[in-house]
């Protein structure tokens, strides 16, 4: 027993040593991120073999430094305890650059460098093809931003999604369920888009409206114009919403109380019952995973009083905003999970990194023997005004039953 002991608490501390070790790490990525940001371009385009005439040189660097300075100072001023505005959107556009930037300077870097050595040796030397990485980088960098910047203002496409859930009646077959998320109203005045996204909403004449949070980067009260659009969704038989983690860095009750204002049903661990045909679905929404660190007075996530009274034999369907909560509504019996926060990546190849976090990043996936799951790329975009290789949408799931009614003749 002593030798076990022993041997666990050896164990222990070697564990608790390795997460401390993580934990000084992990301090030092604010300040290592933005320099690897906005060096690597700079090498890559300004010092890598090119011999660019001094000038070009050197007011390049120089651009590069004051991004690097800018950058940080600016998004601690947008987003920190000033809330700037102005501060928010210059700094969040430089992430956005820099973060293309760096992904195809990487990219092209290594790679066109080494084909055009295989392909073409012996054809110009190594500073003309230095200069030929680094006007496509920058060809590429500044299409992809142009056209990043364009499908984030855009209004979403709508995408349709026949979900099939086996214990759903034939009454509730071609039940019409409208998601948007994750709107980040923000620094960027979006209400005239507000209101063309509720428009489109509308035009998809739904049975329920959902919205599984990060409504805006602010509070209620400062963002509220660009929210007030939402009240004009229409739906036959409900509107609801959940919270997102952003809501708990911005006056969470606050927005809650502003979509019970507007119409919408909060469902803060609880739930609604949608009749249709004679058959009944269950309409459940928890808090996002991060209310109870929040301190936030009754906010937390909790499946069991969501589904508290509800029939164990009618299907469920659960607002949720992360993915990650599908464990949860896994072992409870859930039916089908409607989740955002993921953005898809928004600017790839940023997916890669919301994996770690999340288990799916868009799509339907299946959890466990019944449980399925919809995760949106988002409707609207957080910080940097770009999305890249991941769209936005409005998504129409389209309920369906393994006994639907005949079709009509």
């Amino acid at each position: 027993m002593t030798d076990t002991s022993e041997a666990r608490s050896a164990d222990g501390t070697a564990q608790g040593a390795r997460q401390s070790g993580l934990s000084r790490l992990m301090r030092y990525v604010p300040m290592i991120a933005p320099v690897l940001l906005w060096a690597v371009p700079c090498v890559v385009l300004l010092h890598a073999g090119q011999h660019w005439p001094l000038p070009v040189t050197l007011g390049g660097t120089a651009l590069f430094v004051t991004g690097l300075v800018v950058m940080p100072l600016a998004m601690v001023r947008g987003h920190g305890r000033r809330q700037q505005d102005r501060a928010a959107v210059v700094g969040d556009t430089l992430l956005g650059a820099s973060w293309v930037l760096f992904t195809w300077s990487v990219l092209l870097g290594v790679l066109l460098r080494l084909a055009l050595t295989v392909a073409v040796a012996g054809v110009g030397d190594g500073q003309s093809r230095a200069r030929i990485v680094g006007y496509v980088v920058l060809g590429v960098a500044a299409v992809l931003l142009a056209w990043g910047y364009h499908e984030a203002r855009r209004v979403p496409r709508v995408r349709q999604v026949d979900v099939q859930l086996p214990r759903l009646g034939p009454g509730l077959d071609g039940t019409r369920v409208a998601l948007i998320t994750d709107t980040h109203y923000g620094p960027l005045d979006r209400a005239r888009w507000s209101e063309r996204v509720c428009e489109t909403v509308n035009s998809l004449e739904a049975d329920l409206v959902c919205h599984t949070g990060d409504i805006a980067d602010g509070t209620a009260e400062r963002r509220r114009a660009q929210a007030v659009p939402l009240g004009t969704v229409r739906a036959t038989r409900a509107r609801v919403y959940v919270t997102g983690n952003h809501e708990y860095y911005s006056e969470a009750q606050g927005w809650v109380d502003l979509m019970d204002e507007l119409g919408w049903e909060p469902l803060r661990n609880r739930h609604l019952l949608v009749e249709r045909g004679g058959d009944t679905l269950v309409v459940a929404g928890v808090d996002d995973v991060t209310a109870e660190s929040s301190g936030l007075a009754g906010h937390r996530a909790h499946l069991a009083g969501a589904l508290d009274g509800a029939d164990p034999d009618l299907p469920v369907l659960l607002l949720a905003h992360q993915p990650k909560f599908v464990d949860r509504a896994a072992a409870g019996g859930v039916d089908l999970q409607l989740s955002g926060h993921t953005h898809g990546g928004q600017i790839w190849p940023f997916h890669h990194l919301v994996r770690i976090d999340q288990p799916t990043v868009a799509g339907l996936s299946r959890h466990g023997t019944r449980t399925l799951l919809y995760t949106s790329r988002g409707t609207g975009f957080w910080g940097p005004p770009f999305r890249v290789f991941a769209p936005s949408e409005i998504t129409l799931l389209v309920l369906r039953s393994p006994q639907r009614p005949p079709a009509q003749p």
